[in-house]
């Protein structure tokens, strides 16, 4: 037994050692890609982590235009800044995570159960750009589910609608300085 300690410990000590030989000089930085090894373990940890009751949970809200609407406001005020409007995560803020915010439309996330969308919303996922929404109320956990509801939609985004999640977007002071001059321009002030 002490012989198979010793050997671990040995075992450890060069792993650690081989990963500082390698790594030493790299820099950390964000603008590389994950290793699809590591994304695949990581996605697959993820899975193992959520509780399987709220995997298998069922979306406690209707699919309904009002849901989709209020989703839809609600990704253009909140989640669009990484995720994109579209749901790309095309964003120059999305693009500079690590990993990257996903492609929302993509099989790999739209294979997720209406419960690991719902949790990762509400927990978040360490170690990643995505924060915990979660607030810990029913209306809370409401919002996420009809948040859910838009994530399904994202793949069947129509031009309108993503038209008029720009006009949701959160504006910076210049833009909205901008836009009260052009509006005063227009009214003929």
């Amino acid at each position: 037994m002490r012989k198979a300690s010793l050997w671990l410990v040995v075992l450890v000590a060069l792993i650690v050692a081989g990963t500082a030989v390698v790594s030493r000089g790299l820099g950390f930085t964000a603008r590389t890609a994950a290793w699809p090894l590591e994304e695949r373990v990581m996605r697959g940890a993820r899975r193992w982590a959520t509780p399987t009751a709220i995997r298998q949970q069922a979306n406690p809200v209707a699919a309904t235009d009002d849901v989709v609407k209020a989703g839809l406001e609600h990704w253009a005020d909140h989640c669009a800044t990484c995720h994109a409007n579209d749901g790309s995560g095309d964003t120059s803020m999305g693009r500079s995570l690590y990993p990257p915010a996903p492609d929302m439309r993509a099989p790999r996330t739209q294979s997720m159960t209406d419960g690991e969308l719902f949790y990762v919303i509400e927990r978040g996922i360490p170690f990643t750009g995505m924060p915990a929404w979660g607030t810990g109320t029913a209306d809370g956990e409401t919002s996420s589910w009809a948040l859910v509801r838009f994530i399904r939609h994202l793949p069947v985004l129509s031009a309108q609608e993503i038209a008029a999640m720009e006009t949701l977007n959160p504006k910076s002071a210049a833009d909205g300085a901008r836009q009260h001059d052009i509006d005063e321009f227009l009214s003929g002030k």
